[in-house]
């Protein structure tokens, strides 16, 4: 156990999940940290980096062959040992999502809209396709119209294409507006995207992790695997937050919106471990020409600039 109580804390939390969803925790893992450092490793010594968390190593063996079933992950033979890697499309699917996790701000808006009706598809097909662009930020301001503030519409297009819907599916986008948030826009905004349930979410998020920051700033000398373990849940933690979260622009969102301050948090920890994290991780992990890579100029460019 660590020596640090909100640490420990969190990995019971962890602990407690019924079922512990360690498949999740690996790809944050190999999202966060492995990636940076060339993304292949030893399965062994990935066994040993999670099992301070609790994940045992039938559970680990388990995941690593779900997400390779899945297509997340793929594996190599260098003699007796398997060494893993994210396969060409889960990386193209970590990239996409981790990308939104160590954004230093969201993007400025124009006020332009893509709204996306959905009158012409089957309901199954609607179903589908509603539930796929509402992870891409979209909400619903009627039963089959999808709208979202901030968009790419090749990503709606290639969504579109691979569901089997484009033919039937009709896409809007709107000029900028004067009045970028008026009332009613506000109001819609809360009705469409569930905002006041996200925020409840970051709340949680900043209650979890605050104690966290307090204690890590108080250490005279952080330890690395303390460092480690806090760097793998806070990313786990707020990679699950921003997969709720559609990245409404700041005009659409409460002038005390929670999702700031947990940003701001997520940030500030990170920046603060990140570097004794490196250096548990480049003693514990292996790869098939022995130690880790160096991580690459981007790995620092993280939340607006780690160096």
């Amino acid at each position: 156990m660590s020596s640090l109580t909100p640490l420990n804390q969190l990995i019971t939390r962890f602990q407690e999940q019924t079922p512990i969803r360690a498949s999740s925790l690996i790809i944050t893992l190999y999202g966060d940290a492995i990636e940076p450092h060339g993304g292949t490793v030893w399965l062994g010594s990935l066994i040993q980096l999670l099992e301070p968390i609790g994940i045992n190593e039938r559970l680990i063996r388990t995941s690593i062959f779900r997400l390779t079933k899945e297509g997340w992950l793929t594996a190599e033979k260098v003699g007796r040992r398997s060494y893993y890697s994210l396969t060409g499309a889960g990386r193209r699917r970590f990239d996409k999502a981790f990308k939104r996790v160590y954004s230093s701000s969201v993007p400025a808006w124009d006020g332009s809209w893509c709204l996306v009706m959905l009158t012409q598809l089957t309901q199954d097909k609607r179903k589908q396709v509603r539930e796929e662009l509402e992870w891409q930020g979209f909400g619903a301001i009627a039963p089959t119209v999808l709208a979202c503030p901030r968009s790419d519409r090749a990503d709606v297009n290639a969504t579109l294409l691979d569901l089997g819907a484009q033919e039937d599916t009709i896409v809007f986008e709107t000029t900028a507006q004067d009045v970028l948030a008026s009332k009613a826009l506000r109001v819609q905004v809360r009705e469409s995207w569930n905002i006041e349930e996200l925020a409840a979410h970051y709340s949680e998020f900043i209650q979890l992790f605050r104690p966290l920051w307090q204690a890590l700033r108080e250490q005279e000398q952080l330890q690395p695997s303390d460092c480690f373990l806090a760097r793998v849940l806070l990313i786990h933690e707020y990679r699950k937050l921003l997969l709720r979260d559609p990245q409404l622009p700041d005009e659409l969102l409460p002038g005390d919106w929670e999702g700031r301050a947990a940003r701001q948090l997520c940030r500030n920890i990170y920046r603060l471990i990140y570097a004794k994290a490196e250096e548990w991780l480049n003693s514990a992990l292996e790869t098939a020409d022995g130690p880790l890579p160096d991580v690459g100029e981007s790995f620092y460019r993280r939340f607006g600039g780690l160096k």
